[in-house]
């Protein structure tokens, strides 16, 4: 049967990828974006404002998807504002879809935050779960954008009779340009900044951080497994973490990431050193270097995004999935979390947006 995906923020990370993986099976793809990408051109595109129903359904009046792929959120100022912007984007989307009755399955994408809380709790130590994180743990007693974006699917799920998956990625590893969570182009940029000031390549998190046991999530294996749970039947209204499948300590990776840069790594010192502080007075430095090196993006703000890898790294817990639920149903796909960072340096390389 045909089938065609409506991707909401396919030019970011996870959206991005779908997209391709979408394609490379033989989908029809169409994509949802403020702008259109650059780099993917079997996809269509359509440019509206979730956030504007009217316009919503006059922009969607000739689409009829049959799977959904929910990949974008907006940042807000407060859990309350996110919870009332990121659940309004889901609700008026598939809102939008419902008179169509053609929606046989919707993929949304969250993350980590189900389980160790938003962002104003994140590091409060009376909300960390136990680790592994699995997906039959309970819903934490606090506000939660997550909570609420998976409660619009499964109102807009029962009236309308289709399939739901939610994917919980941990940091997701991959290619995107103005992204709001970007830890591993972040810490691209800074490795460039240090070799360039010939500055130390220093660790910015916590010791539970440094010591403890980690993952990620190679976005490649984010879209394998968004498209895995909309081709099997056994998949259908399930939630999944998903990471590479295999666990490393920072003390192991951040010299090899610093290697590969030829930069000298600096450890754990004894205290959190952030790496928003650290990059705040770069911006002049990376125009510098991206105009000597002729590099398309300037911004540093539009690669960088340290506020976002500082939670991450200085979580005082160590932080990794288990992936039992898609296991047992068949989902076996692996990646070695190095070779994630080294590849999403070579293609940082060959797009020009790193020297």
């Amino acid at each position: 049967m045909k089938r065609t995906a409506l991707i909401a923020g396919i030019t970011g990370i996870g959206g991005n990828h779908v997209a391709r993986e979408l394609l490379a099976n033989g989908w029809d793809v169409i994509g949802l974006s403020r702008t259109a990408p650059q780099d993917l051109p079997g996809a269509a595109h359509i440019a509206v404002d979730l956030l504007d129903p009217a316009a919503l359904a006059i922009a969607l009046a000739d689409v009829a998807p049959t799977h959904v792929f929910l990949t974008t959120w907006m940042r807000q100022d407060t859990e309350a504002d996110n919870i009332r912007v990121n659940a309004a984007l889901v609700r008026n989307l598939l809102d939008a879809l419902s008179s169509k009755q053609t929606v046989r399955h919707v993929a949304l994408v969250t993350g980590l935050k189900h389980y160790l809380g938003p962002f104003e709790a994140y590091a409060s130590s009376g909300t960390l779960p136990d680790t592994p994180l699995r997906e039959s743990q309970p819903r934490l007693p606090l506000e939660n954008f997550y909570y609420a974006q998976e409660d619009e699917v499964y109102a807009a799920a029962e009236r309308d009779r289709f399939t739901w998956s939610i994917h919980r990625p941990h940091t997701i590893i991959g290619l995107a340009v103005g992204n709001a969570m970007n830890l591993g182009t972040t810490l691209a940029v800074y490795a460039t900044i240090c070799k360039e000031a010939g500055r130390a390549f220093q660790f910015p998190g916590s010791e539970a951080q440094w010591n403890g046991l980690s993952d990620v999530t190679d976005a490649r294996m984010l879209a394998r497994q968004l498209v895995w749970a909309a081709d099997t039947d056994a998949a259908r209204n399930e939630a999944f973490n998903i990471a590479n499948g295999d666990v490393f300590r920072w003390s192991w990776l951040w010299p090899k990431l610093a290697s590969w840069f030829g930069v000298e790594p600096a450890g754990f010192s004894g205290t959190i050193q952030p790496l928003e502080a650290a990059m705040a007075k770069d911006h002049a430095q990376w125009r510098e270097i991206a105009l000597r090196h002729d590099l398309i993006e300037p911004d540093l703000d539009r690669l960088a995004s340290a506020w976002h890898t500082d939670l991450d790294l200085g979580r005082p817990l160590e932080v990794m999935t288990d992936m039992a639920n898609s296991r047992r149903l068949g989902f076996c796909a692996y990646q070695a979390t190095d070779a994630s960072f080294f590849d999403l340096f070579e293609r940082l390389r060959a797009e020009r947006l790193m020297p």
